[in-house]
């Protein structure tokens, strides 16, 4: 008898996590990484892990924020744009790539130039700066993950 309420439960546990898998497999359909962190391992983290939300077919938008806002500049500083390993990419090189092979807006943030005393044509190419309100509303998108560095 109680090996046969063991076997019950157990089936009614596994038939449980059979039934939520999908739905925790499914998620967010968009991703909203927010990066402001100068650390080039961490900017190359974040693509990293954009990249692979994208892969998973995901769409993203990437915002940019204080030091983290010079990986977006035409001349960045050697941190953003030296290779790094195991792969030799650079945080620039990958979030190009990822701009390049997918959808993804990349902004940045909206006191990000004004801060800098200069204008967008200091970015590169398809980067611009993120209208606050519309930021705001994709980050408070029912259907975004938002992560952080």
């Amino acid at each position: 008898m109680i090996r046969q309420t063991l076997t019950a439960c157990t089936l009614a546990l596994a038939a449980g996590f059979t039934a939520a898998a999908p739905a925790a497999a499914d998620g967010p359909d968009k991703l909203m990484t927010i990066l402001t962190s100068a650390e080039p391992q961490t900017q190359l983290m974040a693509m990293v892990l954009t990249n692979a939300a994208i892969q998973q077919g995901k769409s993203a938008q990437i915002l940019l924020c204080g030091p983290a806002g010079d990986i977006a500049l035409r001349e960045a500083p050697e941190t953003a744009t030296a290779p790094q390993p195991p792969r030799d990419m650079s945080p620039q090189g990958l979030m190009r790539m990822i701009m390049e092979n997918s959808e993804t807006k990349v902004e940045v943030c909206a006191i990000y130039l004004p801060g800098r005393g200069e204008g967008p044509e200091v970015l590169l190419e398809g980067i611009t700066p993120a209208d606050p309100a519309a930021a705001a509303a994709a980050i408070m998108g029912d259907d975004t993950q938002v992560i952080s560095f």
